[in-house]
């Protein structure tokens, strides 16, 4: 079996030479400490952690999985020491409030760490990156009460924390939450409910877990205007700040997934359960989307982590296996047969995984870059642009960046042939890991819609035109050498994408099904452009770094080949998109709901 390598070398590359991270970070004073040594250095330990601490762990939480008893969870075996480990080395506060105990690290960074540690352990990472989102939800809307008494502890990982929304009856509805939570005359609130599909609701990786949960007051309005978000500790602190009494909070049970079997995926039961109101009444659902933003990002680095891993394992194989020989006659005649590289298909599999990967990892740093932008910049022109693009863009990279790494995990199960369908080699744990990244955290179509819908047919903010005017800057901006080919495509592509826009736009006003039936083409039509817009950038500076006379050439080399790769063969599909979307919405409405 391939142990996974952290690319560590290809972050390096589109942190310091694609975005040139170490000028933003140096105009912005909370980030101007984090220079291009820091960052290398960060990312060389981060890689070390992937793959010296968490991925030998991998496959034995797999095989062993999460046990209940008796209301307790019990992780695989050498997670609980390997979090620990994880804990004290700073890394689930890597990029938190320094005021509380965090590392303030710029989110750009915390992107590459957090691919990194899904790719090589999706299971014992959740634990990590689930106390990280809850912690910036707490940071940006809790009282400073509630920030002193949580954050440091789940910073230092002595608690952890989840997210508490779905109900047995209410998934992407939230507005039909039955969980209520009613005042008491010391300003907190007992909240009683069931929420269920709750990541990390019941472990022993901590001593606490801390649930942040969407509940109504009982004269709250209906729907999603209704909802109040409590943070409910699963032990209240006693008056030193430690753990204290146990909460009215219980786990009823835990799912018996396809993947990720060390993830503890719970039932969890409030029974007048001691909770603490974050941010204001009824505006619950604002304030749990800070945390639902960032682990929408996080769990496509999940998708795009694990079709990397897929990727090293098929290639490694690949370099291997013999098998057959090249049609143009035998490449290692001294050999019973050729490496299955010298079969164009093999290639073409391995090269749609690496050419989205290595684009997905360019656009989730981009998007790091417009959230570091929101948060820290001093302009407050250029925080208002930015985050126009990260609303765009969240829906994109969660639904890209998880389908196309699920895609990769199939793909690389299918180089490997019967061994892909074997327990030793990984590949088909990588499959079924990577499935549920396209489901949880909202559903992928639940993303294309929120794109279609809220970020495209229905803004009155421009969010859309933001990123067209930054792309057609660069297109007039680059016309020569290697690039100028990814310049002319990106170009025709804008101009089908506005075509295509311009149409949904003006046909839902006459046929509301219009969005619906166009979202999820459409997304995967944004994914094309803003890859190819990606592609471009890497291209032109491994071009000039050839230019230059780099010792590194390889390196080089083989990013221009596999970007010409995207733009010769996965960049034309553009077009059956845009076809696909102007066929409108009549032929999906019309079979009877009967028939079906």
């Amino acid at each position: 079996m391939s142990d996974y390598k952290a690319p560590v070398r290809d972050m390096k590359f589109v942190l310091n030479e694609v975005f040139n991270v170490e000028q933003l970070l140096a105009s912005m004073p909370g980030t101007a400490e984090v220079n291009a040594e820091l960052i290398n250095s960060v990312l060389e330990e981060a890689g070390k952690v992937a793959e010296g601490l968490l991925a030998p762990l991998n496959r034995q939480g797999d095989e062993i999985g999460c046990q209940f008893d008796g209301g307790k969870v019990t992780t695989p075996g050498g997670f609980k020491d390997a979090y620990r480990t994880f804990a004290e080395g700073g890394w689930i506060g890597l990029a938190g409030d320094p005021q509380y105990g965090g590392q303030g690290m710029p989110k750009t960074l915390a992107v590459c760490f957090e691919e990194m540690i899904m790719a090589a352990n999706s299971s014992l990472a959740l634990y990590a990156v689930l106390s990280a989102g809850a912690s910036l939800a707490i940071s940006r809307h809790a009282s400073d009460d509630l920030k002193q008494a949580y954050l440091p502890k789940l910073y230092d990982g002595s608690w952890s924390a989840t997210m508490c929304l779905t109900e047995p009856h209410a998934g992407t509805d939230l507005g039909m939450i039955k969980t209520r939570a009613v005042p008491q005359s010391d300003g907190s609130y007992k909240v009683s409910g069931t929420k269920i599909f709750i990541t990390g609701g019941e472990h022993d990786l901590s001593e606490n877990i801390i649930h942040l949960v969407l509940a109504k007051l009982p004269d709250a309005p209906a729907g999603p205007r209704g909802i109040s978000l409590f943070l409910v500790p699963k032990f209240l602190p006693d008056g030193d700040g430690n753990v204290g009494d146990s909460n009215g909070v219980s786990c009823g049970s835990i799912e018996h997934k396809m993947g990720l079997k060390g993830s503890a995926t719970c039932v969890m039961n409030f029974d007048d359960a001691t909770g603490y109101l974050v941010g204001e009444i009824n505006k619950g659902l604002a304030c749990m989307f800070t945390m639902m933003n960032y682990e929408r990002l996080t769990i496509g680095l999940q998708g795009l982590g694990l079709g990397d891993a897929s990727y090293q394992t098929a290639a490694a194989y690949a370099r291997e296996r013999i098998q057959g020989r090249s049609p143009a006659g035998p490449a290692q005649p001294d050999k019973a047969a050729d490496s299955l590289l010298v079969h164009p298909d093999v290639r073409r599999m391995l090269l749609n995984m690496r050419a989205n990967t290595e684009a997905g990892r360019a656009l989730a740093a981009y998007v790091g870059n417009q959230l570091d932008i929101v948060y820290f910049h001093p302009d407050e022109e250029r925080q208002a642009r930015a985050a126009k693009l990260v609303a765009l863009l969240t829906p994109i990279t969660k639904a890209a960046f998880t389908d196309r790494g699920f895609e990769a995990c199939v793909l690389g199960q299918q180089v490997l042939g019967g061994h892909g369908y074997v327990r030793e080699w990984g590949q088909e744990q990588h499959v079924r890991d990577a499935r549920i990244a396209q489901i949880y955290e909202g559903t992928n179509g639940i993303q294309a819609l929120d794109l279609m819908g809220r970020k495209v047919v229905f803004d009155r903010e421009g969010m859309l035109e933001e990123m067209l005017d930054e792309m057609r800057q660069f297109i007039d901006q680059e016309k020569d050498g290697r690039v100028a080919a990814f310049v002319a495509a990106l170009d025709n592509a804008l101009d089908c994408l506005v075509r295509t826009t311009d149409l949904i736009r003006q046909a839902n006003t006459e046929n509301p099904h219009e969005v619906g039936a166009a979202s999820v083409p459409y997304l995967d039509l944004m994914t094309l452009i803003l890859y190819c817009y990606m592609w471009a950038r890497m291209v032109k500076v491994a071009e000039d770094a050839l230019a230059a006379g780099t010792e590194d050439s390889d390196f080089y080399r083989a990013k221009i080949q596999v970007g010409c790769y995207f733009l010769d063969r996965i960049m034309p599909r553009y077009k059956s998109l845009a076809e696909e979307i102007s066929a409108g919405s009549d032929v999906v409405m019309a079979l009877d709901e009967a028939l079906f």
